[in-house]
């Protein structure tokens, strides 16, 4: 079995009495990018700065290709981190930013100019190499930032809420470079980020902080399809949460009776007693509303309390003093007008169960 990039192992971080990471395991793989996503505390950018050597651990070790690294400074641990103000120095041209953490291992005038040159061009500033900081865009300014961190050649790229200072629309963009960056090169990307959004459209993989450990990891479809807890649910995207209890299981499903004494069939899971109290979590684009006369499965009876225009859907709120959802419909769909009386409704396979 291969060994991986990086091995996180039980590894724990207190700032005097509060424990900020938890016992923490993760392995990452040669060239996968992974997100630490999480709320500000979570202890995500606590991780990254034990990884990058700026914090110490409490306890346990991190293992770069199998060699223990947590009792290395920082320039010797192989790893380039890009920092959410990007860290640059106002006095030194673009080139000279660069090329500093080669100066600081002693690399080479001749050689150092080279793997400038290379770095600059791969984030396609190369017109831009004798300009200082300030005569930059933000979006220049963070294209250095990650020249910087790529000019030595590192094992593992660290990213700190990069992207976090720039518009939305440069924003997006700057995700897509990074992600074809990461492609083209097979970079080992750690990226921090509180932004779901940014995780999902970024990410090989996603690790979801809370309180200093990780609720759950996997791909950005099994984050958002399949979360395993309500934290999860409530923090990935925008979900609705209907209380009830399992009622049982036949070939179908397992049914769940919720607390309106409606009943739902969600895809079958033997793991969950009879009796025990779940919550059905349910996207708002896999809600369909349909007339009162609908025959179909997972019918809520309720009616259109609010209908919002945004651009590319609409978003529609039903009445709370039936079932407390919202939904969100292609906007080729006629518009329901508020008050309408409707049966909103969904398949088992578009649902999912949490606990309590």
């Amino acid at each position: 079995m291969a060994i991986p990039r990086i091995r996180i192992d039980q590894v724990s971080k207190s700032f005097g009495p509060v424990q900020v990471i938890k016992n923490l395991s993760l392995d990452i793989e040669r060239g996968e990018f992974v997100s630490l996503l999480g709320p500000s505390g979570s202890g995500k950018t606590t991780l990254l700065m034990l990884l990058a050597g700026f914090e110490m651990p409490s306890g346990g070790s991190i293992l770069l290709d199998g060699r223990r690294i947590d009792h290395l400074p920082p320039h010797r641990r192989e790893m380039g981190v890009v920092f959410q103000n990007y860290a640059l120095f106002p006095h030194m041209s673009v080139a000279d930013n660069v090329a500093f953490p080669l100066k600081m291992r002693g690399v080479g005038r001749a050689e150092a100019d080279d793997r400038v040159k290379r770095a600059l061009d791969v984030v396609q500033l190369a017109a831009m190499r004798d300009r200082r900081p300030a005569q930059l865009s933000g979006g220049q300014q963070q294209r250095v930032a990650l020249a910087r961190a790529l000019v030595f050649e590192p094992a593992v790229v660290l990213m700190d809420e990069p992207l976090g200072a720039l518009d939305k629309q440069l924003r997006e963009q700057m995700q897509l470079d990074i992600r074809a960056l990461h492609k083209r090169l097979e970079l080992t990307v750690v990226f921090v980020t509180h932004d779901q959004s940014e995780a999902l459209t970024m990410s090989d993989r996603i690790a979801v902080f809370n309180h200093g450990i990780i609720e759950q990891i996997g791909s950005p479809r099994d984050i958002y399809d399949h979360p395993r807890s309500k934290f999860v649910a409530e923090f990935i995207g925008e979900t609705n949460l209907l209380q009830g209890t399992v009622k049982g299981h036949d070939p179908d499903g397992t049914t769940i009776e919720l607390d309106s004494t409606r009943q739902l069939t969600v895809t079958r899971a033997d793991a969950l007693l009879p009796g025990a109290r779940v919550l059905v979590s349910v996207r708002p684009e896999r809600i369909l509303l349909g007339p009162p006369s609908v025959a179909v499965q997972n019918m809520l009876p309720t009616r259109i309390l609010d209908s919002v225009y945004q651009g590319d859907h609409l978003r529609v709120q039903l009445d709370e003093a039936a079932f407390s959802l919202v939904v969100r419909l292609d906007r080729r769909f006629a518009e329901w007008p508020a008050g309408a009386d409707v049966v909103a409704h969904f398949a088992p396979e578009d649902c999912w169960v949490v606990a309590a």
